[in-house]
């Protein structure tokens, strides 16, 4: 256990500026991936989420000029 420890051993007074900034990015992208993926899988929103299912595809029709059928 002790090899595994050192191991995973952070010197977190030898961190300069760059390596918080990293830190903190990482660990807020991190939590901010999960609430969308909490979001996103949720049966209670599947509804919303599925009812602009295709606006990348309208929006590639709309810009090449095409016209929906009407």
């Amino acid at each position: 256990m002790n090899s595994l420890a050192e191991y995973f051993h952070t010197d977190w007074e030898a961190m300069t500026t760059n390596d918080w900034v990293g830190l903190v990015m990482t660990v807020v992208t991190f939590l901010l991936m999960i609430g969308l993926y909490f979001y996103a899988l949720r049966p209670k929103n599947r509804d919303k989420l599925e009812k602009n299912r295709f606006i990348p595809m309208d929006e590639d029709r709309i810009d090449s000029g095409e016209k929906n059928g009407g």
